[in-house]
């Protein structure tokens, strides 16, 4: 089995970029799930490939699908994208002048399932907590994200998509510590963090028959 994980610099994480990915795949929640499974799934000798890139949003993954998606041919493709398309919008910068957050993700959708027809697909959700990189404007940031949320949500039940729920998780996670303990600016996760979404993940792939 090949997993594909796609998204920005949560995804990313300082993953190696040329042929050592197997044993520098990042230090990320594709880290914590890839050796979980790598554990569990030894006699299908799966294969984890991360191909997030930092600053990326859903318009940057679609660019780059050929290439970082359909040529890898995976049997599980993981995404999670959305907060760079809001920190454009939020933060006044050209590249967030239009919003083509939905439009694009929907073409990506649209495109994988012509292409990778019988390729799972796992939708995850983006999140935000309260900390230095989002307080300043957080009432703006919650309704980008919230928005954002939903549409999420939408295509995975149009596209039968694996929907895997992040938001209400760190909000769980954020009554047993301080918002940075999880987000240390309210975006990227710290160790604790990345162990929020693994788990989460896990448990929504399960429950799916995927693993």
């Amino acid at each position: 089995m090949v997993f594909l994980f796609q998204g920005d610099s949560i995804t990313d994480a300082n993953r190696d970029r040329g042929v050592n990915q197997q044993h520098f795949i990042g230090q990320s929640y594709v880290y914590l799930i890839s050796s979980k499974l790598s554990n569990e799934l030894a006699e299908k000798q799966p294969t984890f490939i991360n191909r997030g890139i930092s600053g990326n949003r859903v318009s940057d993954l679609y660019a780059r699908w050929n290439e970082d998606a359909f040529s890898l041919k995976p049997d599980v493709l993981s995404i999670l994208i959305g907060v760079n398309d809001a920190w454009r919008t939020v933060s006044g910068e050209p590249s967030g002048v239009t919003d083509r957050f939905e439009k694009a993700y929907r073409h990506l959708l649209e495109e994988t399932r012509e292409v990778l027809p019988d390729t799972r697909l796992i939708l995850c959700e983006p999140f935000i907590l309260k900390a230095s990189a989002t307080e300043e404007k957080w009432d703006e940031w919650q309704v980008l994200v919230g928005r954002y949320q939903n549409i999420v949500r939408r295509l995975a039940e149009e596209f039968h998509t694996v929907f895997v729920p992040l938001q209400d998780a760190f909000d769980e996670a954020a009554k047993r510590a301080e918002p940075s303990y999880w987000l240390h600016d309210g975006v990227h996760p710290t160790g604790a963090g990345h162990d929020v979404i693994a788990r989460r993940w896990l448990e929504a792939v399960s429950q799916n028959g995927f693993i």
